[in-house]
Order: structure tokens, then C-alpha cells, then sequence
């Protein structure tokens, strides 16, 4: 399996968690060590490819989440995608051969502002065609053309989509033959 590592400390991020106390479970919660999460770019081929990112109050992302406890990398990502897309999450053929994982510190409020690292593995996949999506937590997506190099946000997203154009080789949107 191919694993692309990254260090990145992208600028703070709003989110709507930040303004809400802390409850008793949230404070249970805390995290010990690392933050785990992931998340998937999910690519569509027809009719141009295309990959989909998230729109935040203040940036582009992808749809990713924190892991739940005993869950692993792929199943948060899956879970995440179809939670914040409505995308069936057995609708997306993933790449097994390619991984990327990235880590940056990271605070959250309802903690104080303690720094956290916070450990981010992102996965490929492929879906048939563009799918009608169901947006529960941002405000908008997009499809955005693959044709790299891309400048969409600097420490986190942009050294992922290098390490999937390096994935995909001379081949348009896959790492097929």
C-alpha cells in the first residue's frame, strides 16, 4: 500500500461546536493523545473527472470526521462520507493501494483551547457518476476538475491531491493501466 506522510499546521477553522459549552460527555470525551479521524476523496469519471470537496464557512475540505472508538480509519471515512454527503458508503469503490496520512496540531474550545495532534488518514475512491448529494453539516460542495496542480488550501489538501496525482501516474483520474 502506497502512504503518502505530511506534516501540516493549517490556520484555525471555525466550527459551529466551538460555540457551544462544554457538556459533561464532552469533557468525557476529551482526547488522550492523538485526535483520529479520516476521510475519502471521492472521484466520479463521468462525464469529466471530477473529485467533490466540502464548502466550510471559511474553506474547501473533504468530507472526514473523528474516528469512533473502535472503528477503524476506513470505516470513519465511509461513515463520514455518507453522514455528510448521503452518499451510500457501499456505493464507493476505494482504492486499496492508496493511503495518505497527514498530522498538525489542533485546538478545540470546549477544552480550553488545549493543542491537540491530530492524525488524518484519507482514502480514494470512485463513484459511477455524480450522485445527488445530501448535505447535512456545510453549507455547500462542489465537483472540481482534476487537472492538476491544484491550489485549494495549502497545508493539508493540496500535498493529499500531489500524492494522488503521483498515485494516478500518467492516467487521468485512476492508477489503472
Amino acid at each position: 500500500m502506497e502512504s503518502g506522510q505530511g506534516t501540516a499546521h493549517p490556520p484555525r477553522s471555525f466550527h459551529k461546536s466551538h460555540l457551544q459549552q462544554a457538556s459533561e460527555e464532552d469533557v468525557k470525551k476529551k482526547p488522550k493523545g492523538k485526535v483520529k479521524a479520516a476521510g475519502i476523496v471521492i472521484f466520479i469519471k463521468k462525464p469529466r473527472c471530477q473529485f467533490l470537496l466540502m464548502r466550510h464557512p471559511d474553506r474547501w475540505d473533504l468530507p472526514k470526521g473523528h474516528c469512533e472508538p473502535k472503528e477503524t480509519y476506513l470505516e470513519t471515512a465511509l461513515r463520514e462520507t455518507q453522514e455528510e454527503t448521503g452518499i451510500d458508503a457501499d456505493a464507493i469503490e476505494v482504492d486499496d493501494s492508496f493511503e495518505f496520512a497527514i498530522e498538525y496540531p489542533v485546538s478545540y474550545k470546549r477544552w480550553g483551547d488545549e493543542v491537540f495532534t491530530k492524525k488524518v488518514k484519507y482514502f480514494l475512491g470512485y463513484l459511477p457518476d455524480q450522485p445527488e448529494l445530501t448535505l447535512t453539516e456545510h453549507p455547500s460542495a462542489k465537483w472540481f476538475e482534476w487537472a492538476p496542480p491544484h491550489q485549494i488550501q495549502s497545508q493539508t489538501i493540496d500535498p493529499l491531491l500531489r500524492a494522488i496525482a503521483e498515485h494516478f501516474g500518467s492516467n487521468d483520474c485512476t492508477n489503472e493501466d
